[in-house]
């Protein structure tokens, strides 16, 4: 096994397709606070879940952007520079912490997963390739996952797929650490050896940037995932390395 590079992947986004799962979900969890909302989510605002997804950091904020969805709210108005002000609104109405919200989310998940495993595993798949490339790079280099997804769900995922990784090596929500400090974390694990890290949201990548400690690690800004034109625009006028898929595959 090769230990010169160390590889940290984000998962959603970069591993697993898993809008599709994330809104019914989050719809699934609405349901439970506002009774305006019918038990099966309509297949538009599962369509129209995805075009926003990128906006979305943690599992958790899907039940608000489906709730949004519900009420009218378009992608546009969405997007518009006032998400957080939505947010922090239907917070105060439900009076409802944040908190709480990872807790229905999380219970949800469960009680699908208790139900119907594999219609759960079903609607989280690997992007193509993904899983082959795995197993590989297992072989071959050490690497690690950091999330803010709950760990017991991403190794559900992993294993349905024949992906071994132990428990040690997935950081996710479970954990309450930032990415920075995550990777700060394997810095110190793994002194002197270099760190890769592949992540589909441009904010994530651009908060590791402002930390001065981690100007080693290496960035990767995977085009496949849940990002937006206006991120891949900026990723490139920042000079962060843009990979496709395909690249990413074929990579050592």
């Amino acid at each position: 096994m090769n230990d010169s590079i160390i590889y940290a992947l984000d998962f959603d986004g970069v591993i697993c397709d898993s809008a599709i799962e994330t809104a019914i979900t989050g719809w699934k969890a609405a349901a439970t606070i506002w009774n305006d909302m019918s038990e099966v989510a309509p297949q538009s605002v599962i369509e129209h879940f995805r075009e926003v997804r990128p906006i979305i950091e943690t599992g958790y904020e899907a039940i608000l952007v489906i709730r949004l969805l519900h009420l009218g709210e378009t992608t546009e108005s969405i997007y518009g520079g006032s998400y957080s002000d939505k947010v922090q609104m239907l917070l105060q109405q439900t009076q409802l912490t944040i908190d709480d919200l990872k807790k229905i989310f999380g219970e949800t998940r469960d009680r699908w997963i208790t139900a119907d495993l594999v219609d759960w595993i079903a609607m989280n798949p690997l992007y193509p390739g993904v899983a082959e490339k795995l197993r590989r790079l297992g072989q071959r280099h050490t690497w690690y996952v950091i999330t803010t997804k709950q760990e017991r769900f991403v190794k559900n995922i992993l294993q349905a797929n024949a992906i071994e990784l132990v428990g040690e090596r997935i950081f996710g929500l479970d954990r309450n650490m930032s990415k920075p400090e995550v990777l700060n974390g394997l810095r110190a694990q793994h002194p002197g050896l270099t760190i890769h890290f592949v992540e589909d949201r441009l904010p994530a990548l651009q908060n590791v940037q402002k930390h001065p400690e981690l100007v080693d690690v290496k960035l990767s800004f995977a085009l496949w995932g849940y990002n937006t034109a206006e991120d891949k625009a900026l990723a490139a006028q920042q000079g962060f390395v843009a990979e496709q898929l395909e690249a990413f595959l074929n990579g050592v």
